[in-house]
Order: C-alpha cells, then structure tokens, then sequence
C-alpha cells in the first residue's frame, strides 16, 4: 500500500513538472552571458592528497603497518615538523585518515581568494567527522601548486537512534571544507587579443544567428563573424577599461530564445518525465499488459472492434481490463496528455518507459527519446 502511494506520488509529481518545463519552453529572451562562455575563462579543477587528524577512532586501519602509506605519510609529516620517531616504533591509533581533496579553481582567481574544498577518504575510514584536516598543497593537471587546505571538516549527518539501536542515514566518509583553502598562484590569465570568442552551449544555428544580430547591434556589423553554430568572434578594444565595458554589455544582452529540437527525457530510476514543446504525437494504438492506450480525435466517431459506434469526449483514452483491444485511430494529442492518462491509470515507471519506447519505435513519437 506505501509502495502503491510512492509510486503514484512520484507520477503525479512528474507531471507537474512536465506542465513546468512545457510552460517555461515558451518564447522568452535569454542574457548573453547565460548561453555562452568566454573562451579562455574557464575554471581549472585542483586535487591534493593529505591527512586528517582528531578522529575518535574512526580513521584508517591500515595505517598502524609500518609499511603502509598512511604510515609513510605520517612519518614524513612529522619530519618536515622535525620531529623524529625513534626507529621502528609506530603510533597505533585510528585518529587519522588519508584523504583526497578536490575544488576549482575559477577564472581570474587572484592569491588570497577562498576556495570550498571536498574532502574524500582514501582508505577504510568509517567516518571524517570531527576531524582536522593538516595543511596540504592543491595542484592542477600540470603539477603546479595552486592553492593550500587546511582546517576542520564539515560533515552533514543524519542520525535515528531508539531501543538501542542506531541508524545512520548518510555517508560519513566525505566532507565539505567551506572556504577551507586559500588561492596561492593567481590563475592563468589570457592575453588580451583584439579579438574574444563566444562559444555557446549547443550548436544550434538558428539560436547563434539570433545572437549575432543582437551583437551586431551593439558593437557594429564589422566587428562580429560567425565560425560555427557554436562560435562567434566579437573584435574588441584592447585597453582593459574599455574592453571591459564592451565585453559587459554584450554578455548583459538579450537574445530571443528558439525552440529547441523535440526531446523527451525519462528517467528510468525515479519515473521522471520531461518534455519541450516541440513534441508531438501521430496517431497510435498500443496494448502493454492490461493497459491499452489510444490517441483518436476529439469529437470524432469511430467504431470499434465490436462493432459499436463511439466518439470520445477526449483525445486520449485508456482501457483497464484483463486484456487490452488494440482499436483503430485517426486523431493526435500532446504527449503530455497520454502521460497525464497513464498517471491516473497507476502505471509503473517501468510500464511508462516501455510505453513510450513503443510509442516512439512505432513512429508516432515526433521527438527524440532519452532514457536517463
């Protein structure tokens, strides 16, 4: 009965999103800025490897072993300190892990910026809360240091406890540093050439032209040329001032959106349905289980398979017998609509994905489909 009502909830849920994203496909204008990207100012990703210390014995257990790499790590750190273990000894604790840290590192970043840092467990350590990380250098892909971390772990954590049992509901073996790490290098910056690129989210030709138009209106016919659906160059002022006021106003512009291409997506773990206005359906018929599904027009008499006259009252109509009657059709409706139908009906995420794979294998479906 719960699963039954999860289950419809999630559908119900889905089509209020599908009315959304129909309704926000409309015609509307998007900024510049929104659309495409400045090639160049581009964020670079950063990792580093370190240790966290103060953990009430939830760290690593390998790294008692002299031989292990956490042993090893520990060991170092204590020297670069000056402090020297006597030979052969070894710290027995699971006060520390080995970690992983990950962040970015945005464009134009300048030494002294804060970065959030993700801090990940590399060995078997049951939890990071609570923990300390030690200073530890960040670098980019081509080994240069960055950025440095240091600082305590923030660790969400979501506890049900009772009759002397205890529930942990989520994973305790990462965590967040929030503006945990300062930027020591500033980030590579690119030379101010006569000429910026534009390059735009999706190749879309219809959308790229649109946006030209708009620029050219701002900076003259001259100085703007298409590459690609992708890839306007705009000629710029190379003073910094001056280039900085022309690059605001083109990325502050708005540009008219156009409809993009038919598309629905189906997400085959929660159920979820999403649609663009582009989508539209053909007539159809399709039995799947005890369900049949029939797309005729509104107001339109036809007969059935048993002979009888009928005209339905909607464009969509369904059948929940123990065996479905595939009828003949002639009409269309949107896809929104056989969705709607199918949620009232019960169905499944499963059964939905199958019926609009055969749908969409049949022809009738006008729009790509994506199972996610």
């Amino acid at each position: 009965m719960i699963a039954t009502f999860k289950i419809r909830r999630s559908l119900w849920l889905l089509t209020i999103a599908m009315a959304f994203f129909s309704l926000s496909e409309a015609a509307h204008a998007a900024r510049v800025k929104e659309m495409a990207s400045i090639s160049g100012q581009r964020g670079n990703q950063l990792v580093g490897y370190g240790l966290v210390v103060g953990l009430d014995a939830t760290g690593d257990s390998s790294w008692t072993s002299a031989n292990s790499g956490v042993s090893q790590s520990v060991a170092s750190l204590l020297e670069s300190l000056d402090v020297t273990l006597p030979p052969g000894s070894r710290l027995n604790s699971r006060n520390v892990a080995a970690v992983m840290l990950t962040a970015e590192l945005p464009a134009l970043a300048k030494p002294g910026q804060k970065l959030d840092v993700t801090v990940s467990s590399l060995g078997d350590a049951r939890s990071l809360k609570g923990g300390t990380l030690l200073l530890t250098p960040m670098r980019a892909a081509n080994g240069v240091i960055y950025a440095t971390a240091q600082g305590s772990i923030v660790v969400p954590s979501a506890e049900i406890a009772g009759r002397g049992q205890r529930l942990q509901g989520n994973q305790m073996a990462s965590g967040r540093l929030p503006a945990g790490a300062y930027v020591e290098l500033a980030a590579p910056e690119a030379v101010n050439e006569p000429t910026v690129e534009l390059n735009f989210e999706k190749a879309d030709y219809a959308q790229t032209l649109r946006a030209l138009d708009v620029i050219v209106g701002l900076v003259g016919r001259e100085a703007v040329s298409a590459r690609d659906a992708r890839t306007l160059i705009v000629s710029v002022p190379t003073d910094p001032t001056e280039r900085m006021g022309v690059l605001a106003r083109i990325l502050e512009a708005d540009v008219p959106s156009v409809a993009g291409p038919a598309k629905v997506v189906f997400n085959a773990r929660t159920g979820s349905v999403v649609m663009n206005q582009s989508v539209s359906l053909a007539p159809f018929a399709v039995t799947h289980g005890n369900i049949t599904v029939r797309v005729t027009p509104r107001g339109r008499t036809y007969r059935s398979v048993d002979g009888g006259l009928v005209t339905p009252n909607a464009s969509v109509t369904l059948s929940d017998g123990p065996e479905g009657k595939m009828m003949a059709s002639e009409g269309g409706a949107s896809l929104e609509q056989v969705v709607q139908a199918l949620n009232r009906l019960g169905v499944n995420p499963q059964d939905m994905m199958a019926i609009l794979q055969a749908i969409k294998a049949s022809g009738a479906l006008g729009a790509e489909l994506e199972v996610i």
